[in-house]
């Protein structure tokens, strides 16, 4: 229950009445990058935000987006996996049993 009380606190809330009487109004403060839950006789019915880029539509989990439109997290830019040097192996190679091996005649 606290979650979605979290979830609607941050928003605005607009009547669906007031809501088409002045559209325009509220299309430009979206467009400005606020938030509005819209309500029918006090009941939230939908929520109206900015779009989601295009490049952050492909790649972002659906799960993590809606968690970005409610506020609760904050995306970072999309990145290449190219500007990350690439590590060595942590192990040498060779098979499980061949490690065990090696380990045992060791002690």
């Amino acid at each position: 229950m606290w979650l979605l009380v979290a979830t609607f606190s941050a928003m605005k809330s607009v009547g669906i009445r007031e809501l088409k009487n002045r559209l325009s109004e509220y299309v430009r403060e979206v467009r400005d990058g606020e938030k509005f839950s819209v309500t029918d006789r006090g009941v939230v019915v939908a929520e109206l935000w900015p779009p989601t880029l295009p490049e952050a539509r492909v790649s972002i989990h659906p799960g993590l987006a809606a968690l970005a439109r409610r506020g609760m997290v904050v995306l970072g830019r999309a990145n290449s996996p190219d500007l990350y040097a690439s590590l060595p192996p942590i192990m040498v190679g060779g098979s499980a049993t061949e490690l065990l091996a090696e380990d045992r005649d060791g002690q």
